[in-house]
């Protein structure tokens, strides 16, 4: 028999410990290679760890609402055969995928209000785990509301249950004066409005991340002056160029070919004439990003929301672009992108007319400052000019809808950008080759 110790692993570049929430295999219980052995949270995603051996687990070294870095032995795994290397547990994010459970739609970083709180509390004289701020920052609960908290885990510490058994008795508690913008889940200010509730009515808690969701959602609207430019773009073009190559790529490349990454090359390409969209703001200070990585909103079966991004998308060519979307959308719909794979956006696009929307109007991917709605495609007459005059045809058209930061873009900036948007994709050339 040999000793297998089975480690945190690496989550991405910026998660540096995970705080374990349930544990799915008991002490005496068969372990499979690849099966899940416990559940952990993270500032950023809810994920699970699973073993990289067969065998019995024999110890548990951290409990539930333990807080873990990195590299720590968690559990001890005894296998059959001789002793295993010490370094062959030491997990890394290359060497195994950590299926994410749930992503809020945000990627690089929090707003500016929803940072200063995450700092504050960081900066507590009290030790709180990542689960806890993340519930904290989802409430609107401050520093100095946290720090009231009576815990019940090890030498005081605020747990998971301690905070939600707060939170439910919370109205009836007296709470800390806080900024109302650091506040980003208003939806339980006091204020809001009473919701009559009949016999017939069902009751149902949002989960933490539906929490974190709205949170992230409403601290958007408080933070950027949002405003929106439309405009409708003929696509009739691409959209007969790919019913003719579609088949034959697919057969060629091993990917099917839909048009998000037709529009995902535009939005990029429109990027570099305009790099004043690719901005972050942080404060007074404007952050220009040197690199153009395009975030993709996608719904999740559960109802949660991600944003994969692919990194460096003004380099890839459109079959690259095709696999880039493909890959990250297929492991979103399995649950199995890594924490990296959500980070970094710099732009974010999202497909409403995959649900039938004409058009929409989105909240921004904080700190980013603008956000592309694609509407649906669909067959409208349109005047067609000719040198032998107009005439009315059927044509492929859609809407595109950007929402903007007035804080730092105007109007002229944010309707020049999906004008040329709008551009590309009309000046495709139906002949192309890819």
């Amino acid at each position: 028999m040999a000793k297998f110790e089975l480690k945190l692993p690496k989550m991405g570049e910026s998660v540096a410990e995970a705080t374990i929430t349930n544990w799915l295999k008991n002490v005496g219980e068969k372990i499979d290679a690849d099966e899940a052995v416990l559940e952990i949270a993270t500032d950023k995603v809810d994920s699970e760890v699973p073993s990289e051996v067969s065998g019995t687990l024999t110890e548990i070294l951290f409990q539930v609402n333990d807080v873990v870095k990195v590299g720590q032995t968690i559990a001890i795994i005894e296998t059959e055969g001789g002793n295993l290397p010490v370094e062959s547990s030491a997990v890394t994010s290359s060497s195994i995928e950590i299926p994410v459970v749930a992503e809020v739609a945000k990627t690089a970083a929090l707003p500016t209000s929803v940072i200063s709180e995450k700092s504050e509390i960081k900066s507590s004289d009290k030790f709180f785990s990542p689960l806890v701020k993340n519930i904290a920052t989802a409430e609107g609960i401050s520093v100095a509301e946290l720090e009231t908290i009576t815990g019940s885990g090890k030498d005081g510490r605020v747990t998971k249950e301690d905070i939600l058994n707060y939170i439910k008795t919370r109205g009836s508690q007296p709470v800390a004066a806080t900024p109302a913008v650091s506040q980003p889940a208003v939806t339980h200010s006091s204020n809001a409005v009473p919701v009559s509730v009949n016999g017939g009515d069902e009751i149902v808690e949002m989960d933490r991340m539906r929490k974190l969701i709205s949170g992230y959602m409403v601290a958007s609207l408080q933070t950027s002056a949002h405003v929106q430019s439309f405009i409708e773009v003929d696509v009739t073009n691409i959209v007969k160029w790919r019913d003719r190559v579609k088949n034959a790529f697919e057969k060629r490349e091993g990917e099917k070919l839909t048009f998000t990454p037709i529009f995902m090359e535009a939005v990029a390409k429109a990027l570099k004439d305009f790099p004043g969209m690719n901005i972050s703001v942080d404060g007074d200070f404007i952050i220009k990003r040197k690199n153009i990585n395009l975030g993709m909103a996608a719904a999740l079966p559960n109802g949660n929301l991600i944003v994969p991004v692919i990194k460096n998308a003004d380099q890839l060519n459109l079959v690259g672009m095709a696999k880039a979307v493909n890959d990250l959308g297929n492991r979103a719909k399995m649950g199995k992108l890594k924490p990296d794979d959500t980070q970094g956006g710099t732009y974010t696009v999202t497909n409403v007319g995959t649900f039938g929307s004409v058009f929409g109007t989105p909240i921004i991917n904080q700190p980013q400052v603008g956000i592309l709605a694609l509407g649906a495609i669909r067959k409208v007459p349109a005047v067609i000019e000719t040198p032998e005059g107009d005439f009315i045809g059927i044509r492929q058209k859609m809407f595109l809808s950007h929402s903007y930061d007035h804080r730092v873009v105007d109007g002229a900036l944010g309707g020049s950008f999906v004008k040329r948007v709008a551009e590309y994709l009309e000046a495709f050339d139906v002949n192309r080759e890819y």
